[in-house]
């Protein structure tokens, strides 16, 4: 860290780091001293000339993620000293060297004190994504302290920044392999186990880091109400909800979702799993129209999970009256007796908000409707008890009669 480098916050703006909420937003600042370039490592400090944080500096509302609110700035051991604690928190959950399960979130940004950092393990390989200039920077350290952190347990490291990291303060965005080691095989796709079910994944081609780990908990919940059941899954990516469905004796399972690549990786995993295509069907189609021209009544569980409507609040008006129409037509087709599990992964759309705007929906079509359950992500997404805004993932599972 330049000492010169020094983010000088306005009078009374020093509260939510005192806090420790790990965001500067620009709005703050009072003046800079010094020039940081963006990425680079900065000093925090009140209009009183105390010391309140350090972190990565980015042009944008958010100026600073904040690192640490120590003095003592990126030890030499400060990435494997983190890196650390977030595997020791995933044995804890046991999810990190388990037999039914070989893929799972190591880094969860803020929930993890890493903020603008994600690395997913699949098997062997951990895939890294820097949200951040900073990160981005920091990623040959980041991989060198993980190969110390996972030890033996580690044969590659891929980096998939290129189209999160900011577009700009010429970083080099080029998705590829970090490290490999010698006995190493890449490949396009490979094999990962959750909770004993088999999946491939794309994490060079595939959305996100190639597989939607947060939504492990809700499969294997989803799973449990599909006995006899003719499932109907939108927005369904590469089947991780089919799968379960199948699994837990599922009559029927059709799956929908416009990509026709995620369409293919589906027909692989169903297969994979045992499944022949009698009892799974597969439409590359708008989810929201295959939805609407459905036969009511034709399915007695429908997954409705779809991609974030909102990712910033100039947007959450619309985002909520999309939500309340895909939600009014989930519920006035499922069959009676039948459930819908519906999910956001909205940041800007909270729990209560959610759920609002589901009572909205349910109250439109005149259906009596029971919540069974409120779902959230996993444990190996958590959320920093000081930064809420963490829980982005929020469902409802429904009883509609």
């Amino acid at each position: 860290m330049d000492r010169q480098t020094k983010i000088i916050l306005k009078k009374g703006r020093e509260e939510s780091l005192m806090r420790f909420h790990p965001w500067v937003f620009s709005g703050a600042i009072a003046h800079i001293d010094g020039s940081p370039a963006e990425g680079d490592v900065v000093s925090v400090w009140s209009a009183g000339g105390e010391f309140l944080a350090c972190g990565h500096y980015q042009i944008g509302s958010i100026s600073v993620r904040v690192l640490s609110f120590d003095s003592q700035v990126l030890m030499p051991d400060f990435w494997e000293s983190r890196l650390s604690a977030a595997y020791q928190a995933r044995k804890a959950f046991g999810l990190a060297d388990s037999s039914i399960t070989s893929c799972y979130r190591l880094v969860h940004g803020e929930g993890d004190s890493l903020p603008g950092l994600i690395i997913d393990i699949y098997g062997d390989a951990a895939v890294m994504q820097c949200h951040s200039a900073g990160m981005f920077k920091s990623r040959e350290r980041i991989a060198e302290a993980l190969k110390k952190v996972l030890g033996t347990r580690l044969n590659a490291i891929y980096d998939k920044s290129s189209g999160t990291a900011p577009f700009r303060a010429g970083l080099d965005l080029q998705d590829g392999y970090l490290w490999k080691s010698d006995s190493y095989i890449a490949d396009s796709c490979k094999q990962v186990l959750e909770y004993g079910h088999k999946f491939f994944v794309n994490w060079e081609e595939g959305q996100k880091t190639g597989f939607f780990l947060d939504q492990r908990e809700n499969r294997l919940q989803v799973g449990k109400y599909a006995k006899d059941r003719n499932v109907l899954n939108l927005f369904c990516y590469t089947g991780g909800f089919s799968v379960y469905s199948l699994a837990g004796g599922a009559r029927h399972v059709d799956s929908v979702d416009s990509s026709q690549v995620a369409m293919d990786m589906l027909d692989r995993n169903v297969e994979l799993n045992g499944f022949g295509p009698q009892s799974s069907g597969t439409s590359c189609a708008d989810a929201i129209d295959f939805l609407k021209n459905s036969d009511d009544g034709k399915y007695d569980l429908i997954i409705v999970d779809p991609p974030a409507f909102a990712k910033h609040r100039a947007a959450l008006d619309n985002a909520l009256r999309a939500y309340r129409r895909l939600n009014a037509n989930a519920i006035a087709k499922v069959a009676p007796g039948g459930f819908v599990f519906t999910f956001s992964c909205s940041e800007v759309v909270d729990h209560n908000t959610f759920a609002l705007t589901v009572f909205s929906a349910a109250a439109s079509v005149g259906r009596k409707v029971r919540i069974l359950d409120r779902l959230n992500q996993p444990a190996d997404h958590p959320v920093n008890i000081y930064h809420p805004e963490g829980e982005y993932l929020k469902g409802l599972a429904l009883y509609v009669e």
